[in-house]
């Protein structure tokens, strides 16, 4: 079974009812919504569509909605694109209207972007394809030198290399975005240009002010960012490496080790991490990845993320379907070699919570004995979160009540839901049912070793206090 979870983002190539199918059924964990394109109602159309689909062939699939957050871009051009020669003059300028640009001068979205940067700063357009060099600011105006030109078209995005920019991760149109994901019921919401704890802390409030219960992702692609990383992990559930902006404003040469650092980091502090951008970006057009592109999903995958995601290959590209199903063998691929054998045992560490401590000595446990499989009976899914950042080859079950729950471990790295009342009367009862349920899914076999974990205040989030070692029987 895949332990690595796979996000496919929505678009235009997946509103086809029937491509929503396959692509679930070729292994899609969990669907992201991008809010930079595209306007609610579409966005909630899909919502409705994936989870109609989901019920139908008895999946859960969480959905993740991804906040635009302060894109900073240029305005349009006259005639576009503009070809900026190396070398030339060029300014950025606040004041100009939306569809001036010209090839000496672009308008700019952001008001404070001269307020941000000063003499002798670079500043990277279009994902970094070209740099400009700052020689002075006048007012609106920042006066630019082109360093690395090429052809520049409407609405690129603006960074500047090491970060600083002002512009608050959470704008109007998110704060609106955050009200509609609460009403739909959404699992997770990612939080774009993270700067600080307290931008996360502000999007887990919005969303409770709404109503809403999902989880937060932080998307690490700030230099501030980094810089505040363990901070960011434990005010988030999730975070996620955005490689495009963070590899433009820290970066290329440093950006695969930064990924294994963010990867770790997170495990280490039990936080869920995505790994995210041009993951098969050939796969647009291509039915074939490139060799780089394996090695790359594969990679992170034995770094121990927990998700990879892809973007434009399933949201616009020509094969999403074979996208997610290319993904998917690579990933089982890279899970047949087991470089570290054991991580994160934490024999000298305390532990902050009851159910923490059970399923470290339920991963322990049944790494040192032949257990086929370990069944957490979880309201909140806390438990499986636990057992899930120890790496294991043994499939955890997590069997809850609760359809949110069921969908948000959807995207825990060897976590599988199951639909299970857990608040049945007897032990044996309980027992009998689950095993009933992992012969009919064909999860089990009569004579396996299970362990489980429940709690006796049934029905209580976090309540997991108990871990009991059973072998399965047919009657």
């Amino acid at each position: 079974m895949r332990r690595t979870k796979i996000i496919a983002t929505l678009g235009p190539a997946t509103d086809d009812p029937k491509v929503m199918q396959r692509l679930l059924e070729a292994g899609t964990d969990t669907v992201r919504v991008n809010f930079s394109h595209g306007d609610w109602n579409e966005q909630e159309r899909r919502i409705k569509s994936v989870r109609k689909t989901a019920a139908k062939l008895g999946r859960y699939v969480a959905v993740l909605g991804d906040l635009q957050g302060p894109k900073i871009r240029i305005r349009r051009f006259k005639e576009s694109p503009a070809v900026l020669e190396e070398g030339q003059a060029f300014i950025l300028d606040s004041t100009m209207g939306g569809d001036e640009g010209t090839v000496e001068a672009v308008g700019v979205a952001y008001e404070g972007l001269a307020g941000d940067v000063e003499k002798g700063d670079t500043l990277l357009l279009d994902d970094g394809h070209l740099n400009l060099l700052v020689e002075d600011v006048q007012g609106p105006r920042i006066i630019c030198r082109v360093i690395v030109g090429g052809e520049l078209s409407d609405r690129k995005g603006i960074n500047r290399h090491g970060g600083g920019l002002s512009a608050p991760a959470l704008m109007d149109k998110d704060r609106d975005d955050i009200r509609l994901a609460a009403e739909a019921d959404i699992d997770w919401i990612a939080v774009s240009f993270v700067r600080n704890p307290e931008d996360v802390n502000e999007a887990r409030q919005l969303l409770r002010d709404a109503g809403g219960a999902g989880h937060i992702v932080a998307k690490i692609e700030r230099s501030e960012a980094v810089q505040n990383l363990e901070a960011i992990i434990d005010a988030s559930d999730a975070v996620m490496v955005a490689r495009g902006d963070l590899g433009v404003e820290t970066g290329y040469a440093g950006l695969t080790g930064l990924q294994k650092k963010i990867i770790r980091t997170a495990r280490h502090r039990h936080k869920i991490s995505i790994t995210a951008t041009q993951m098969m970006e050939s796969m647009i057009h291509s039915q074939v990845p490139t060799r780089a592109e394996v090695s790359d999903v594969a990679n992170a995958v034995m770094d121990g993320t927990d998700a990879v995601m892809l973007s434009a290959e399933t949201a616009v590209g020509e094969h999403p379907v074979r996208a997610v199903e290319t993904m998917a063998e690579v990933c089982q691929g890279a899970e047949a070699y087991r470089l570290i054998s054991s991580t994160l045992r934490r024999h000298n560490a305390h532990f902050e919570y009851v159910d923490q401590a059970i399923a470290m000595a339920v991963m322990y446990t049944a790494n040192h004995l032949d257990v086929h499989s370990i069944i957490a009976l979880t309201e909140s899914g806390s438990t499986a979160l636990w057992m899930s950042r120890i790496r294991s080859d043994i499939p955890i079950y997590a069997f809850s009540r609760h359809e949110a729950t069921l969908r948000r471990v959807s995207l825990y790295r060897g976590v599988y839901p199951v639909l299970f009342d857990v608040t049945h009367g007897s032990s044996d009862s309980l027992y009998r049912d689950i095993f009933d349920r992992l012969l009919s899914l064909g999860q089990a076999e009569e004579g396996d070793l299970l362990i489980f974990t429940k709690g006796d205040m049934k029905g209580v989030a976090g309540g997991t206090n108990a871990m009991t070692i059973l072998r399965v029987t047919s009657q």
